[in-house]
Order: structure tokens, then C-alpha cells, then sequence
């Protein structure tokens, strides 16, 4: 399989941590994309044009990092990010949903700091400053959960994404004020999956 990311995508990084936590190195080929580029060759591959991208051995293409995650997960027969049943999977979801708003939001954020200085939206990055600000105060309180704090899963994986994009927007500074997040942010990040996705540096 091809699995198509570019190195600072928090969506693609999601992908890449379930292949080495599920040790799919040597059935999964890591693939770098060229985006918003035109004419790049990997809109041939993937129209849409976004990361990250499987492409399984049948040939067929899969985007959206949820999906994605869920089918690397799976190819064992034995899944190990999968939702716990009733009410406890509801839990789950709930957690995961308040870590993806914060990848989502922390995306466009730095969407608008990649683009020219004459080009960026004061009003857009003033929106999503504001919003990772709130949602790190929410996860300071959140993060003494259970479920953030037993075997890796899905939220506690998204929301160290999120929060690891501290390293391609050097105004994201989520740890003054937060010891709680920070330290268990810091157990999470030095897991060998994490170590080796770390985004590069803006």
C-alpha cells in the first residue's frame, strides 16, 4: 500500500502513528505529496488534492485520516484503537471530537500563517487564536479523564497531534498555565511513533 502525506500535516501524522503503532512498516510505503502546487502529478492520484491518502494493494484510494486510521487498524484482525461498546464508546467519541476541533482549528490557523504576510486574514488567525486558547483551557480541565489516561487511543492520539503543532506555529503556546496538559503531553510525545512523525519546524 502507499499511504501519500506531506510532513507538517497533523491529518497525515494521525495515519502514519496508527502504521507504526500497528508495525505496517513493510506493508505500508510512506509517500511525500506535492499540495497546492499546480499541476503537481499527485492530482492524478488524488483529485481532491489532500493529505493523507491510502492507496490499498487492490488499487483503490481512501481519503480522510478517520477512515484511514480505522482501516490500518483492522488489516490484523485485531484493532486496537477501536471504540469501546455503549455508553463508554459515546465517551470516547465525545473526547476525540474536542481534539479534532482543536487540529482543525489549529490547521487554519496555520493555512493563513503559510500564506504571504499581504495575504493572510488578521480577523481569520484572530478567530482560531481564540479558539485554541479556549480549547487548551477545556483540556486542562479534560485531560485527568480515564479514557486519556489508559492504553493509546484515538482521542489521546488526536490531541497529541494538536497539541505537537507547537512546532509549526511558534505563537501556539498551549503549555504556560497548563501543567496538567503539559505533562502528560510530554509522557505521550516521547512514544517511538510520535518521536518519529514529529513535524518538522516551521
Amino acid at each position: 500500500m502507499k499511504l501519500y502525506i506531506t510532513p507538517g500535516s497533523p491529518y497525515a501524522r494521525m495515519a502514519r502513528i496508527v502504521a507504526l503503532e500497528k508495525k505496517l512498516e513493510s506493508r505500508v510505503e510512506i509517500v511525500f505529496a506535492k499540495t497546492r502546487v499546480a499541476d503537481s502529478p499527485y492530482y492524478a492520484i488524488n483529485p481532491s488534492g489532500r493529505v493523507p491518502y491510502l492507496v490499498r494493494d487492490d488499487g483503490v484510494g481512501m481519503e480522510e485520516s478517520a477512515l484511514i486510521c480505522d482501516y490500518l487498524d483492522r488489516l490484523d484482525g485485531r484493532p486496537a484503537f477501536e471504540l469501546p461498546p455503549g455508553s463508554a464508546g459515546l465517551e470516547a467519541r465525545r473526547l476525540e471530537a474536542l481534539a479534532r476541533s482543536l487540529v482543525d482549528g489549529l490547521s487554519v490557523w496555520n493555512r493563513e500563517l503559510a500564506r504571504p504576510v499581504d495575504e493572510r486574514s488578521p480577523g481569520v488567525i484572530r478567530h482560531e487564536t481564540g479558539r485554541a486558547r479556549r480549547m487548551v483551557e477545556l483540556w486542562e480541565k479534560e485531560i485527568g479523564h480515564a479514557y486519556m489516561r489508559g492504553p493509546l487511543n484515538m482521542a489521546q492520539l488526536t490531541l497529541g497531534v494538536a497539541l505537537g503543532l507547537e512546532l509549526r506555529n511558534p505563537d501556539f503556546l498551549w503549555r504556560p498555565g497548563h501543567p496538567k496538559l503539559a505533562g502528560w503531553y510530554e509522557r505521550l510525545a516521547a512514544r517511538a511513533s510520535f518521536v518519529a512523525t514529529a513535524p518538522p519546524r516551521a
